[in-house]
């Protein structure tokens, strides 16, 4: 399916149903009173958390969603039922913006979670609850209220525990495929990767989900190649990989990506991370000392070596993680 990480939709709660004015008329009962019943609640737009999507792809070919309206009061104290609510399911990890004011309205980050983005108008009451011992036959009765209306924004921030970041053609979809059975497009030439792809790394003791970004270039914070609408996707996650091409320069390669990072949001550096140094397999004879200031390790995800090191790393730095 489609990768989609923004979508507008127009929501429409239900109205109120009014209230009942009627009266009891029954044979032998001349002043049988009021017994008009209230009107119905409007039923509710509700998004609700989903861990089986991941993209907003649904949004984009219906954008607007309208739950069902409350039944009108009836005579003989009936009430009127309540309209329906439309539930929508999204993806975890998306946030969810009034267009009108800008207002965030919340967030779904747990499956099954529910945001209420529009509510149902209140029912009427009917004339059968304004009666009192001086006005006992009153012919009044409550309309319903309107239900809310929203244009939402959606806009999904992916939730991984580790985002594998580098420049276009490091090999960081190799190393996807290398750790997990996510299996996203590999090619030898840049931007292969045009969308975040999602892994799982398992083993005895732990379990991550990694997702892998597109490319970052320099000026990536400005909007340059494809990194700027996706380093987003790596806000949520608690944990970096820098994979960098070991055989070319990885140094340089590694300072160019923290640049972007810092200047997108400080605060990503600020995150544990391992230095990732690829294509072990292109160098001859005595591997490059390379200075950062995190963990390292040498690794050819196309024949999988290092991988075992890497994963132990993983494990010894993950927040709240250790190894057994």
């Amino acid at each position: 399916m489609r990768f989609v990480d923004e979508a507008v939709i127009s929501v429409r709660a239900g109205d109120g149903g009014d209230g009942c004015i009627s009266f009891r008329r029954e044979k032998y009962v001349p002043r049988g009173g009021p017994d008009g019943g209230d009107g119905g609640d409007g039923g509710s737009v509700i998004l609700r958390g989903s861990e089986h999507l991941q993209t907003l792809a649904d949004y984009l070919y219906r954008r607007r969603y309208q739950a069902g309206r409350g039944q009108h009061g009836m005579g003989k104290n009936r009430h009127g039922r309540n309209g329906e609510d439309v539930v929508l399911p999204v993806p975890l990890g998306t946030d969810v913006y009034d267009t009108l004011t800008g207002e965030k309205l919340g967030e779904i980050i747990r499956e099954g979670q529910e945001l209420v983005v529009a509510r149902g108008g209140k029912g009427g009451r009917g004339n059968a609850r304004f009666a009192t011992p001086v006005e006992q036959a009153p012919r009044k009765a409550e309309p319903g209220a309107k239900g809310e209306e929203r244009t939402l924004r959606l806009v999904l921030r992916l939730l991984a525990d580790i985002g594998i970041v580098g420049l276009p053609n490091a090999g960081k979809s190799t190393l996807l495929r290398a750790l997990t059975s996510a299996r996203p497009r590999v090619a030898d030439y840049p931007f292969t990767t045009l969308t975040p792809n999602l892994g799982v790394i398992t083993g005895r003791n732990f379990r991550f989900t990694v997702a892998d970004m597109p490319g970052i270039i320099a000026g990536a914070h400005e909007g340059k190649g494809l990194g700027l609408r996706f380093l987003r996707h790596i806000e949520r996650t608690r944990m970096l990989l820098y994979v960098v091409d070991g055989a070319g320069t990885p140094a340089e390669d590694l300072k160019i990506l923290q640049e972007e990072l810092r200047l997108y949001d400080q605060k990503l550096l600020s995150r544990p991370a391992v230095l990732v140094l690829n294509k072990a397999d292109l160098i001859k004879g005595k591997k490059p000392a390379v200075s950062a200031p995190m963990p390292a390790v040498w690794v050819s995800a196309l024949l999988g070596t290092g991988l075992e090191r890497l994963q132990q790393l993983i494990q010894d730095h993950f927040p709240g993680e250790s190894a057994e």
